[in-house]
């Protein structure tokens, strides 16, 4: 087999490996769940962003600002002390669906592509050894974990415990893609 099918073998074994452990990390396990709360509230919370959003889905940060003078700083300090920050990702009525088939695909071609790049990254190192292999695809997804997530904890304040649970499926997921990626990319010992 060539080497480029021997890549895409690999990328594409390791992303049904990823896809399957995030599957189980939703449905089997707390870790989905964590840090991401309910309102108490909802209807009238729904009822507002109607009035206010209407058809515009987004993504919404609050309160705004453009401002960055000092004064505007000023400003912007008060409305934080007086009510607090929020984000808001809203997909308008009739945009959504509850049908998990369509976002199921999305899911895996996701991590079809991240497969893929992990095993053209591991393909470009010369690692022997399968446990060091499968190291380095992991080592890739602490990267990926951490790269976004603590960025949005620490610019959107989102949970720790959010951050720490998704930060480990991440890196359970690219384990879980490195075992099967190092299987099939294979290096051997220069003679």
């Amino acid at each position: 087999m060539g080497h480029v099918m021997r890549i895409l073998l690999a990328g594409f074994l390791g992303a049904i490996a990823m896809f399957v452990w995030m599957s189980v990390a939703h449905i089997a396990t707390p870790l989905a769940q964590m840090g991401v709360n309910h309102l108490q509230h909802e209807q009238s919370v729904i009822d507002a962003v109607h009035t206010d959003l209407g058809t515009r889905s987004g993504f919404y940060l609050f309160p705004w600002s453009e401002d960055m003078s000092e004064a505007g700083q000023k400003a912007q300090q008060a409305k934080l002390d007086a009510g607090g920050m929020g984000l808001l990702v809203y997909r308008a009525p009739g945009t959504v669906s509850a049908s998990m088939g369509k976002p199921m695909v999305h899911e895996f071609l996701n991590e079809l592509v991240q497969a893929l790049i992990a095993a053209w990254l591991l393909a470009q190192a010369a690692i022997i050894g399968y446990v060091r292999r499968v190291t380095f695809v992991t080592a890739v997804g602490v990267a990926v974990g951490i790269g976004t997530n603590v960025s949005y904890l620490i610019w959107y304040g989102f949970p720790g415990s959010y951050t720490i649970a998704n930060i480990a499926m991440t890196v359970i997921g690219y384990f879980a893609a490195g075992l099967a990626i190092a299987a099939v990319l294979k290096r051997k010992a220069a003679a």
